[in-house]
């Protein structure tokens, strides 16, 4: 029951990212978004990692996985997903992070030299040709802000994230704390991110940045990484990364409700028909006996 609870509110958490990530970019560009989200998460990480006594890895394998990790989740995640928003909509975004349960449980297979069955890819067959009619919807139909750049940057997010989630979930199956991995993989970036703050948009101020674009930032900071990861790593080691992934295709239902009632992004028959293609074809996929 822990690790489901654990899962459920990473996932409840994340499901508002695009919507956070698309407030966030109305007023500073993509990259100083990214960057802050992991310089800000990374300067609150650091200080509990030390207050808590967080053991630092102690094993190359393992200093190896929180790297990856690290780099994965907190630097190419963001940067290509927060691209990605500005040039999209945020409910194209929720429902192609719908992909994610299949694209960690498919590294996590193919990290354990445990091949898939022929279920498996169907439904990844079935989920990647509803992405493929999502990112396209626009020329049927006039969805809300929403781009094939966009939507492509945001897919390519995903197999970044994937393969963040796998490195970290190794680390809890290995023994070392999902806190640890948390707070020394965003504060290891963030140190190295920090005077990119001052050199990116040298011409933006952020004192005089509107107060509810630092709470999304906030939000992606503190709440997204922070807790959101700390639980999903946690939850991935103890549940089993195939299973627990499982529950993340739950992510884009709060995301979508999210951005219309946020956002007023409106959606039409095809997204629906899409959406519809992509949760079939994960649910398919992530059903397979092992």
């Amino acid at each position: 029951m822990k690790i489901l609870a654990a899962a459920l509110i990473a996932v409840v958490l994340w499901g508002a990212s695009p919507v956070a990530a698309k407030i966030a970019v109305s007023s500073l560009s993509p990259i100083m978004v990214a960057i802050l989200r992991t310089v800000i998460g990374g300067l609150v990480a650091l200080p509990l990692a030390m207050a808590l006594r967080i053991p630092l890895p102690v094993k190359s394998s393992q200093k190896g996985l929180l790297i990856l990790s690290g780099f994965c989740g907190f630097v190419a995640f963001p940067v290509l997903f927060t691209l990605g928003v500005q040039k999209t909509s945020a409910n194209h975004a929720s429902m192609i992070l719908a992909s994610l349960p299949v694209f960690t449980g498919a590294i996590a297979m193919t990290w354990d030299r445990r091949w898939p069955r022929a279920r498996w890819w169907i439904g990844c067959a079935i989920a990647l040709g509803g992405e493929t009619l999502l990112i396209m919807s626009q020329g049927l139909e006039k969805t809300t802000g929403s781009s094939i750049s966009g939507d492509l940057m945001i897919l390519t997010s995903n197999l970044f994230a994937s393969l963040g989630y796998v490195a970290g979930g190794r680390l809890e199956r290995e023994g070392y704390p999902a806190m640890g991995t948390t707070f020394y993989g965003v504060g290891l970036y963030a140190l190295i991110m920090l005077p990119f703050v001052f050199l990116v948009d040298p011409g933006t101020s952020l004192f005089t940045t509107p107060v509810e674009i630092w709470i999304a930032i906030g939000y992606l900071a503190v709440g997204v990484t922070i807790v959101g990861y700390t639980l999903w790593y946690w939850a991935l080691g103890q549940g089993g990364i195939a299973r627990v992934a499982l529950l993340q295709f739950l992510q884009p239902v709060s995301g979508v409700i999210l951005a219309a009632i946020l956002l007023g992004e409106h959606f039409g028959s095809v997204f629906v028909f899409a959406s519809a293609i992509i949760l079939f074809g994960v649910w398919h996929a992530l059903h397979t006996p092992n």
